[in-house]
């Protein structure tokens, strides 16, 4: 079988001839951006083939390089099938780099009762005349300091191994941790002498592509420390399709493992940063999506995507740490939030807990969007939710220059309506080296108040400016000129790539109304848009409306609840009465298939315009659009 190695760093992977340099690249672990899933659509997994043989058709993809560049041997890794041993030289713009992850959470307005709680005791030792057996002996302690009944206290038996011992190393003051679990109490840990102000907590957000993690003191309910890390799965596939057809091949104990080195590398970080010993950390909170869940537990997820689409569980799950490798104390117990369906997991369920709309009697519409989208619409009394692929165009893939939040990446964006100069902000301050999702929304809302897009997201390529040019293969836009960028070209955004947003957009718009018009209600019965995720902190909620990704409402009814898992998790952790709330909260909302729904193409298909086919639907932006016509009569006609 043949060779390919990596340069520069010399990583190998030995794969079956005809394996793509993709498939190579995920057995050395060397994660690729690859934000298409390896479809061969958004060009982002260039790599030079500096030796061997292998084929790729250039000209199907030509679109993606220069001549010159096809010339030194680029290929797309994806799309490059391997005949041979090959040497393939990787650009670092190609592998994942440092990403602009949302770790901030709000300031938590709930009570702190968590489900974990430390008792020390001073215990009388036993006598001829009180033969107590230690562990009843500890056991009523508990309770006479206020803990719950010694009969509902479970004892895993590796602590009642070493209880003899201890009570009477420790001379009887020993201080014992009692958590709440599933149908009772457990005696998680016994330690010697008083250690009540040494009890800690986790809560994880596990994306797809990130994780994220945050340790509290469950002694006086203070956060003492964050971290966030990439989810090392990412070199075994881009996507949650990716992940479960990899898991297919025998390979589902490896993508578990990865899952709990990324958890234990975000934890050791906030630990470390906190001098806080992980034995310590007594309980897990963990919200991810459905697939996620899954892998992290070594569950097999493959018939969630297979008719008729069935997980293996969907209610809140609890193990003990040691069991699944988390680096905690073993007996700590692992919490997972409950899920809806197969596309409506944790991660949204802990979305719902941080916005509080299951709490409200208003109507709320939340939305998540990544490469996927998932929309929930509602109130304390019902709700429903969906979930589609918004596509990765609002992540930046399938657009030429899109990228992920990487250093580099444009994330604002401004155009002058009268000399169209952009000015814009880029992550980090750098020089920039494409766009990411905000600063793509915020460019195609300045475009059309520009008067250089109309509505169908066509340039006018009748205004004469060197910024509007007939590119390679579509009428482009420049945002940056080469001499201002990173890497060497001008930096554009090109008719074909506004297309590829529109569609994106459309798909989630079209999702809201169809959710809507299920429920019979419109734009003004609802009393808040919740956007949670990276995505929906960073975007303008002005252009949102602008090129109809969300229904128009008054925009201070748009609100940003930043990373909604990882708040949802931590709400979780320390509220014991919120997480008795979880599987009711799952259970109450009603999933609504968009497949399978006539209406939704109606709707989605109304949708593929700015903002709408509707103009009703969207008066203030009509507004503006009447602007921009008089403008461009009175500057742009030639």
């Amino acid at each position: 079988m043949p060779t390919v190695t990596f340069l520069p760093g010399f990583r190998k992977a030995v794969v079956p001839k005809g394996s793509t340099i993709l498939d190579a690249a995920q057995r050395a672990n060397l994660a690729m951006n690859v934000v298409c899933g390896g479809q061969g659509k958004c060009g982002k997994c260039v790599v030079y083939v500096r030796q061997g043989s292998v084929s790729f058709d250039r000209e199907k993809f030509r679109h993606f390089f220069t001549d010159e560049e096809l010339a030194e041997g680029a290929c797309l890794a994806c799309q490059t099938h391997v005949y041979s041993d090959v040497r393939v030289e990787v650009p670092e713009h190609t592998l994942i780099q440092e990403q602009k992850i949302l770790v901030e959470t709000p300031v938590l307005a709930v009570p702190f009762h968590p489900s974990v709680r430390k008792y020390f005791l001073r215990l009388e030792s036993p006598t001829l005349d009180d033969p107590t057996p230690d562990l009843n002996r500890l056991l009523e302690g508990v309770e006479r300091r206020g803990g719950p009944a010694a009969s509902t206290i479970y004892v895993p038996l590796e602590v009642l191994r070493d209880l003899p011992q201890m009570l009477r190393r420790a001379n009887w003051a020993i201080t014992g941790t009692v958590a709440l679990v599933p149908g009772g109490y457990r005696l998680i840990r016994v330690e010697e002498g008083d250690s009540e102000e040494r009890l800690f907590g986790a809560a994880v957000d596990l994306g797809t592509t990130t994780i994220v993690t945050y340790l509290w003191s469950l002694a006086d309910g203070q956060t003492v420390s964050s971290a966030s890390n990439y989810n090392r799965q990412i070199a075994c596939g881009e996507d949650i399709l990716s992940r479960v057809n990899f898991a297919k091949k025998d390979r589902l104990v490896r993508l578990q493992q990865l899952a709990v080195e990324s958890i234990n590398d975000a934890l050791t970080a906030a630990a470390d940063a906190a001098g806080v010993d992980l034995e310590d950390v007594v309980e897990v909170v963990v919200a991810g999506n459905t697939v996620m869940t899954h892998l992290l537990l070594g569950i097999d997820p493959a018939y969630m995507i297979a008719e008729p689409y069935v997980p293996a569980v969907r209610r809140m799950l609890s193990t003990a740490a040691g069991r699944i490798g988390i680096a905690t104390n073993p007996n700590a117990g692992v919490y997972t939030f409950p899920a809806v369906s197969n596309f409506i997991g944790g991660d949204v369920i802990a979305d719902i807990l941080a916005s509080g709309m299951a709490e409200h009697d208003d109507l709320s519409l939340l939305i998540d969007i990544g490469t996927n989208f998932e929309v929930v619409l509602g109130s304390s009394e019902w709700m429903l939710s969906c979930a589609g692929a918004a596509g990765p165009a609002l992540e930046g893939g399938e657009v030429l220059f899109g990228m992920r939040a990487n250093p580099g990446a444009i994330e604002r964006v401004q155009v002058d309506p009268d000399t169209l100069a952009p000015t814009y902000e880029t992550i980090n301050g750098v020089r920039p080296r494409g766009i990411c999702g905000s600063g793509l929304i915020d460019l195609l809302a300045e475009l059309i108040r520009a008067c250089v897009i109309d509505r169908t997201g066509q340039i006018d390529m009748a205004i004469r400016h060197p910024r509007i040019r007939q590119g390679r293969y579509f009428p482009e836009f420049v945002v940056a000129w080469k001499e201002e960028t990173d890497i060497g070209k001008d930096i554009v955004i090109t008719e074909n790539d506004i297309k590829n947003l529109i569609m994106s957009k459309a798909a989630v718009h079209g999702a809201c109304m169809t959710l809507m018009n299920a429920a019979g209600i419109t734009h003004h019965d609802i009393s808040a848009i919740y956007f949670s995720g990276a995505f929906g902190n960073y975007l303008s909620k002005e252009n949102a409306v602008t090129i109809g990704l969300i229904p128009e409402v008054p925009l201070e009814r748009v609100k940003n609840i930043g990373n909604g898992a990882i708040t949802g998790a931590n709400i979780a952790l320390i509220s014991r009465g919120k997480r008795k709330i979880l599987d009711d909260i799952a259970q109450r909302i009603t999933y609504v298939e968009l497949n399978a729904e006539p209406s939704f193409m109606d709707q989605y298909t109304s949708s593929c315009f700015l903002p709408h086919t509707d103009l009703a639907l969207f008066p203030e932006v009509q507004k503006m659009l009447e602007t921009c016509r008089l403008r461009r009569e009175e500057k742009w006609q030639p």
